[in-house]
């Protein structure tokens, strides 16, 4: 009976020791709008998220002892929703701003952007942002690409809920240049290198970071302790190679 208890015993703290550790993973939601290649887009073949967003956040998630859940939504969406805290964190080649840092928690920077004008290959009249006036120019809403353009003056702002959709219609003659970060300017030039190219310099300096419910500061240590240490090893470096 005695060597019964014991086993009893040492299987009752066994499970405790398993449980402790199941507590150790926190899940975390985080929303992305998977519309911006090369930093997160859907996989036509495996219809999954991938991008070098979220192989960063996969691989901070690892070191902080996270379990991410991702949410695909619109960039407007997912704006709203974080300072809302209807997700707990997002991440989706975020811009980090004054006005944004007053409704979400950011984690330390982690990739230096910035904006650029694309247009149609065949244009001669648009040399970069200081030749937009007069024309149409397409954003993704709530971006920082529609904020400069939308203070512009003299230009008509055309915002798109999907940034793909606002590449189409330069193509199609619908607009005449997009303002987007230049890392996906690239993208879809390098995609469509008869049809598209840039015009001028990137003309902002701009830097992501993974933006977090306000009311979440622990969280908001834990990713920049993960972000540290992937940081350290040499992950973005292995991204950019990867990914742009």
């Amino acid at each position: 009976m005695k060597r019964i208890f014991l086993l009893a015993m040492i299987g009752l703290v066994l499970i405790g020791l398993l449980a402790g550790c199941a507590e150790k993973t926190e899940k975390v939601l985080v929303a992305t709008d998977a519309t911006w290649p090369p930093f997160e887009s859907v996989n036509e073949q495996t219809k999954e998220i991938e991008g070098f967003d979220i192989d960063l956040l996969n691989a901070i998630a690892e070191e902080a002892g996270l379990e991410i859940e991702y949410v695909n939504v619109g960039f407007d969406p997912l704006l709203a929703g974080i300072a809302q805290c209807q997700y707990d964190a997002a991440i989706s080649a975020m811009t980090i701003t004054e006005e944004r840092k007053q409704k979400m928690l950011f984690s330390n920077p982690y990739f230096e952007a910035g904006q650029i004008v694309t247009v149609r290959i065949d244009n001669s009249d648009i040399s970069g942002k200081d030749s937009l006036g007069g024309k149409t120019v397409g954003a993704q809403i709530g971006t920082t690409g529609a904020i400069i353009v939308g203070d512009m003056d003299d230009v008509t702002l055309k915002t798109y809920d999907d940034v793909g959709l606002a590449f189409q219609d330069l193509m199609n003659g619908q607009i005449d240049a997009i303002v987007a970060d230049n890392p996906l300017a690239l993208e879809y030039v390098n995609k469509n290198s008869n049809k598209l190219k840039t015009a001028g310099e990137v003309f902002t300096e701009e830097y992501y970071g993974i933006a977090i419910c306000k009311d979440n500061t622990e969280l908001q240590a834990k990713i920049n302790a993960g972000l540290k240490a992937v940081k350290a090893e040499g992950l973005i470096e292995e991204l950019i190679q990867k990914w742009i």
